[in-house]
Order: structure tokens, then C-alpha cells, then sequence
């Protein structure tokens, strides 16, 4: 049974790309305004589609992808929940902070900078809380069934009589991990401080301002929050592996699967 289902089972990350990258990527360069783009003299693309089209288009991915899972499995899928929240918060601050006179409401920066802080501490809290129930994120992400032979773990753990520190073990990697996600929310806020933050929001096109920035702030996110997040998931994945090594006697290539 254990073999028919993997194939089943969807990789983390390819669920974070479609529910919550793709559709951010897709507010970020489609929710230009074409009528606000004639009026100062900019080209209109055949990509600018106006902030609450562009809303519709981001939310089909996660709704889709959401409908598709629950189809396939009967079960709710929360990425897609997530990224229901993270595309409807962009695009619902998009069309507060953007006036029809082409200025920005004030404090654009941290009201941006909250919105994007709030999905990896939601991330955070979740992968913290799961470790409480049947299903911890901690599994879907790093110690999971297709990194690490988790069955001849647990065998040679209760062998030993060590569930308890295998618990804690697996605790502190959950808390590690959730770190990380922290440490993305404080980068975030950051970066929208350091884009937004000198904003003219008076200025007749600071729609087109914000959204050029909104652009940078995407861009440079990739490299400069996700080089330390990386960097932090490897410690996690190093501690973990030397605290099963210590724990259970076994080596490296018998705690993971061949690659």
C-alpha cells in the first residue's frame, strides 16, 4: 500500500510555487492599470490587466489547484487556503493603497510590509502547531518518507526504548524550521521598508512608482531572503541527521534513502 501511494504525493515546494509564488509573481506584473497608463503616457501591455483582474486571475491558481486536490484526494489542501489569503491580501491592499488620482495612500511601506510578513509567520505558527497533530509539517517538508527512511528509524528507535527523545529531537528541528520562517517575516518587512519606505505617495504617478517597486522589492526577495533561508533549512537538515546518528547508532546512508 506504502508504494502505491507515493506517487500520490505532492512535493511541498511545487505546492508553494503554484498557491502562493505564481499568483504573487502574477499581481506583482499584471495588476497595472491600463486607463491610469494611457493617462500619464505609458505603453499598455497586453498584460496589463488593472488590480482587480489581476486579483481574479492570482486567485484561480490556488481555487484551481484547491478544487483539483479535493477532487483527487477528498481532502482540503492548505496551500491553497494559504495562498487564498496571501492573493487576496496583495490584492486587496493593492486596490486600498492605489488612489483613481494615480497617489497612494500613506505608510504604503508598512502596511505592505505587514501583508508580507504575515504569510511566513502564518507559516511559522502553522509548522509549530502541527507537530501537535497527526500531520506535522516538519514531515512534509524535511523529515519526510522521501529523504529519510523513517520506518527502520522508528523500528531501531523503539528497539532502543527512545521515544521520547526521538520526540524532542523531532521538536527542536520543528522549532529550527519554523525559525526560518520567522526569519523570512522580519526580512520582508524589512525589504518593503527599504523599497517603500521613500515613496512619494503625493506624486501624480506614485501608482506607477508602486508598482515599479513592488517589482524590485520581488525580485531582490528571492535572492536575499531565500540565500539565508536556505542556508538555515541546511543547519536544520545537518542537526537533525548528527542528533538521529547519536540517538540511534545508525549512519548517514542508513538514515537516508539513496538518492
Amino acid at each position: 500500500m506504502a508504494a502505491s501511494d507515493k506517487p500520490n504525493q505532492e512535493h511541498p515546494l511545487a505546492n508553494i510555487l503554484i498557491n502562493v509564488l505564481i499568483p504573487v509573481l502574477a499581481l506583482s506584473y499584471l495588476s497595472k492599470d491600463p486607463e491610469f497608463l494611457k493617462a500619464i503616457g505609458k505603453t499598455v501591455r497586453p498584460w496589463h490587466l488593472g488590480p482587480v483582474n489581476a486579483l481574479f486571475v492570482a486567485l484561480a491558481f490556488p481555487i484551481g489547484y484547491g478544487v483539483w486536490h479535493f477532487v483527487k484526494t477528498r481532502k482540503g489542501n492548505f496551500f491553497s487556503a494559504l495562498g487564498m489569503v496571501s492573493v487576496a491580501l496583495t490584492g486587496g491592499l493593492t486596490i486600498y493603497l492605489w488612489n483613481k488620482d494615480g497617489t497612494v495612500k500613506p505608510h504604503a511601506d508598512v502596511l505592505f510590509g505587514l501583508k508580507e510578513a504575515s504569510i511566513p509567520l502564518i507559516l511559522g505558527i502553522a509548522v509549530i502547531g502541527s507537530h501537535f497533530t497527526k500531520s506535522p509539517l516538519l514531515r512534509l517538508f524535511l523529515y519526510s518518507d522521501s529523504l529519510f527512511d523513517i520506518p527502520k528509524i522508528e523500528r531501531k528507535v523503539a528497539e532502543l526504548n527512545a521515544a521520547e527523545s526521538y520526540q524532542k529531537i523531532l521538536f527542536q528541528a520543528t522549532l529550527l524550521f519554523a525559525a526560518s520562517f520567522f526569519l523570512s517575516m522580519v526580512l520582508n518587512f524589512g525589504l518593503a521598508l527599504h523599497f517603500l519606505g521613500d515613496l512619494d505617495h503625493t506624486a501624480p504617478n506614485a501608482r506607477e512608482l508602486y508598482n515599479e517597486q513592488v517589482a524590485k522589492l520581488t525580485g531582490w526577495g528571492f535572492a536575499v531572503i531565500g540565500v539565508p533561508i536556505l542556508a538555515f533549512l541546511f543547519l536544520t537538515l545537518r542537526r537533525l541527521l548528527g542528533q538521529l546518528r547519536g540517538l540511534t547508532g545508525l549512519k548517514d546512508d542508513e538514515l537516508m534513502l539513496p538518492r
